[in-house]
């Protein structure tokens, strides 16, 4: 039985969903937190003295906009430019991510964001290593 290789694009667009999965779930179950929910319907994100206002969700919304076009630019865009900004981009949200752990005592929140940690190191990675053959998709 022969394995096929799968492209470069849609291994990072199939990471990039899988982080997204993972940000998600993390958020969600976060309302099963009381203070979580205490925070929220005081207006402020627990542990953080982050008011939920527009501003707030406004950037929290592009936060999440900007991983979700990473699907499509991993789909659509060519090998030099899909590269440079799986890179960056992935760079960015382990910083970020990360972040979030200052302070956190929750184990599920703890290992969710090591997931999500690894998933964006391995997009990371996958960019760092695109193949330089021809065509430059096949992995």
């Amino acid at each position: 039985m022969n394995d096929t290789k799968v492209d470069t694009k849609v291994v990072l667009c199939g990471l990039w969903i899988t982080t997204l999965f993972v940000f998600a779930y993390v958020d969600i179950f976060g309302f099963f937190r009381a203070d979580v929910i205490n925070g929220v319907l005081a207006g402020e994100m627990a542990g953080t003295g982050f008011a939920i206002d527009q501003t707030f969700l406004v950037l929290t919304t592009l936060y999440i906009a900007v991983a979700s076009l990473m699907i499509v630019v991993s789909l659509l865009a060519p090998a030099r430019i899909n590269r440079i900004a799986n890179l960056v981009v992935s760079l960015i949200y382990i910083l970020t991510v990360a972040a979030t752990l200052i302070g956190e005592s929750w184990l599920y929140y703890i290992a969710g964001t090591l997931i999500e940690v690894a998933f964006l190191l391995t997009i990371a990675r996958v960019a760092w290593t695109w193949p330089r053959e021809a065509g430059g998709n096949a992995r």
